[in-house]
């Protein structure tokens, strides 16, 4: 049995999300708040359609995966259009009841007493998930910290909806039992503004105090399995190829270098569809940039692809870049920006809104573009990329500021706030019982005189 650091007792924590598995956002950030909780002495489990965390503290649900075939077809009848068919109420209000179901399970199996939602109360993706998730809060009373990294408002594709009511009261809910975390002061400023809820603010952070260890044997052949000769520059694009990761700049930015280079992409399309995908193919052609897609041998683990080539982690290949690209229009915070600061790389970054707000000002050291590419960035990119002095002045420069504000120091003394707010609140409630006993000898005692 493990007790709480902070208060000595027994507390079990429940994740909830449509998916922990593989490198996106939600799931990274999960496991850095899951080591928190558990140095903490609080144990974790997780609820979720996809799970790649330990099976003895898994409870994996098929339809709580945001492409499990129901809730593609409701979320395909639900947005794009401003009203729904009666049928479409029926099947939402069906799958929510299978899902409160298991998620009653879920906390019952393993005595779940803190809940964290990871982003299934903000992205509609599984709509009857965040209404099942609602009513269990509010039914149970039980105390939730909701991790927001994205709001439904802030993506395109769900401005036009016929599910306004439950958008309103789920997404995420206004509840007494429940704290609210946003990765961002943008997100913070606008879930107050249209809801009415405070919330914290928890930027994603990485591991500052612990630098990188420094390459093994294992990715010495890094370079040459990615096709990389020996005089070429390796520029790194770390994410996914959706479009507002803005691509198109990033091969400009290598065209515009003038050097022998490859532009290496780590990830694939994902779910949103392969034209963007076709888009960069092309741009690329017309430019005349060797562009690379390498998403087949980059996993969260290493291993063997079915044709017997290595897989690495994208841990693996940052040593080995000459420069990181993150070109992206928007972003919930930036994680790829974290990653190069933390692996010593310089990087281009687009001036993002978030990234103009909350990051910029910290006092950072990149190459910046504002929207398109400049001859001064190509310039300072250009500088940085031959003079080993200034690179190395640069990258040290940004990783002591990194490790001031987004270190995990900074989330562990953040989050220990509210767990204990959290305790604080669950010693109240159990006091209340006293408290009406009290109150009932005093009315007594008022009546008799």
């Amino acid at each position: 049995m493990t007790f709480c650091k902070i208060c000595g007792r027994e507390h079990r924590v429940g994740f909830v999300s449509t998916r922990f598995a593989g490198t996106d956002g939600v799931s990274l950030e999960t496991e850095k708040w899951a080591d928190v909780f558990e140095k903490e002495g609080m144990p974790c489990y997780y609820f979720a359609g996809e799970l790649d965390r330990p099976p003895e503290r898994s409870y994996q649900v098929d339809l709580a995966h945001f492409l499990h075939p129901t809730i593609r077809e409701l979320y395909k009848k639900c947005f794009g259009a401003d009203r729904r068919d009666r049928s479409v109420t029926q099947k939402i209000g069906e799958t929510k009841r299978k899902l409160k179901d298991y998620l009653y399970n879920f906390i019952t199996k393993y005595d779940i007493d803190l809940l964290v939602p990871q982003n299934s109360l903000t992205i509609p993706l599984n709509i009857p998930l965040g209404i099942a998730l609602t009513e269990v809060i509010s039914e149970t009373g039980i105390y939730t910290i909701a991790h927001h990294h994205d709001f439904f408002w802030e993506r395109q594709q769900f401005v036009t909806n016929a599910i306004w009511e439950y958008l309103n009261m789920a997404f995420p809910p206004h509840l007494s039992s429940m704290r609210h975390v946003v990765i961002n002061s943008s997100g913070a400023n606008q879930l107050s503004l249209r809801t009415g809820i405070s919330s914290t603010i928890i930027p994603n952070v990485m591991d500052f105090e612990n630098p990188p260890a420094p390459p093994d044997d294992y990715t010495m052949d890094v370079r040459q399995s990615l096709g990389i000769e020996d005089d070429e520059l390796f520029i790194l694009q770390p994410t996914r190829i959706v479009k507002r990761k803005g691509i198109e700049h990033a091969i400009e930015f290598v065209k515009r270098l003038g050097a022998k280079a490859k532009l290496v992409i780590s990830h694939a399309s994902g779910d949103e569809g392969y034209d963007y995908e076709h888009r960069v193919w092309e741009f690329s052609r017309i430019m005349g940039v060797e562009t690379i897609f390498v998403s087949d041998i980059i996993n969260e683990q290493r291993g063997k692809t079915k044709d017997g080539r290595k897989i690495y982690t994208l841990e693996d290949i940052y040593p080995h870049a000459d420069l990181v690209t993150y070109p992206s229009t928007f972003e919930g915070f930036g994680n790829a920006f974290l990653e190069a600061i933390y692996f010593k790389k310089p990087i281009v970054v687009n001036n993002y809104s978030i990234y103009s707000t909350d990051i910029k000002p910290k006092g950072f050291s990149v190459v910046e573009i504002d929207g398109y590419v400049t001859t001064d960035a190509v310039r300072l990119a250009k500088k940085i990329l031959r003079d080993d002095k200034f690179r190395r002045t640069m990258v040290n420069y940004n990783y002591e500021i990194a490790k001031r504000y987004y270190s995990y120091s900074v989330l562990r003394h953040r989050l220990r706030a509210l767990i204990q707010d959290c305790l604080a609140c669950r010693f109240a409630q159990t006091l209340r019982p006293l408290k009406e006993d009290l109150c009932a000898e005093e009315s007594c005692q008022i009546i008799e005189m």
